[in-house]
């Protein structure tokens, strides 16, 4: 398959990583064609991973993520003509930090909104689906860093787009039962909430390798 993904940081070059090791094809798009750390990544990982702009990532990909910083991500979205998002599944992996009154961060959005339900208003003929954002980039990509049985969470709006990404996580190594669909889009507001925890527990435990498990 062909995938975009859009951010050159830890998250967009782990996942990137992950689904060139995978036999994917992968655009790495970022604000500049030209981007260095797009540049070194694609230099490492071989011929089935190029780099572009966002617009080119999305035009490029079959299936796109957003690995960009949540406080950019609308605007990187909309570097690309809505055209080239529609009808596509969009995992957005990003939270909605705000780094502005220093650490730890806030949420710029909460409660009665999210980021996930921003970018599916702004591109409605996407299939948006929240994914991944509520782990360390390490753990996305190989949850057995972890041991035992621990759990990752999507939402969307779309069932079809939701059946994809749950066989994309399984292929990442997610066991199928660990997978827990939160439903339409609003449950964005769930899992991006999470984040402050999250921070407090990576502060903590001096480790991003941990998650939670449900106990039923």
């Amino acid at each position: 398959m062909r995938i975009g993904v859009l951010g050159t940081g830890m998250v967009g070059q782990t996942i990137a990583g992950k689904l060139v090791a995978l036999g994917h094809e992968v655009m790495m798009g970022s604000r500049s064609a030209a981007n260095e750390q797009a540049r070194e990544w694609v230099a490492a990982s071989g011929s089935s991973a190029s780099q572009g702009t966002f617009a080119e990532a999305a035009v490029f990909g079959e299936l796109l993520f957003n690995c960009t910083a949540g406080a950019g991500s609308l605007d990187a979205l909309r570097s690309a003509h809505s055209d080239d998002l529609a009808h596509k599944i969009l995992i957005d992996v990003a939270n909605p930090l705000d780094f502005s009154q220093g650490m730890p961060p806030s949420l710029l959005v909460v409660n009665t909104d999210s980021l996930g339900e921003q970018i599916q208003r702004a591109f409605p003929d996407a299939k948006v689906v929240k994914a991944l954002n509520t782990i360390n980039c390490a753990v996305m990509v190989d949850p057995a860093r972890i041991p035992g049985e621990h759990d990752i969470f999507l939402a969307g709006d779309d069932d079809a787009a939701k059946q994809a990404v749950r066989d994309l996580l399984q292929s990442f190594g997610w066991a199928a039962d660990r997978i827990i669909d939160l439903g339409d889009i609003t449950a964005a507001r769930a899992t991006e909430m999470y984040l402050p925890l999250w921070l407090r527990l990576m502060g903590e435990l001096q480790t991003g390798d941990f998650n939670i498990k449900v106990v039923r």
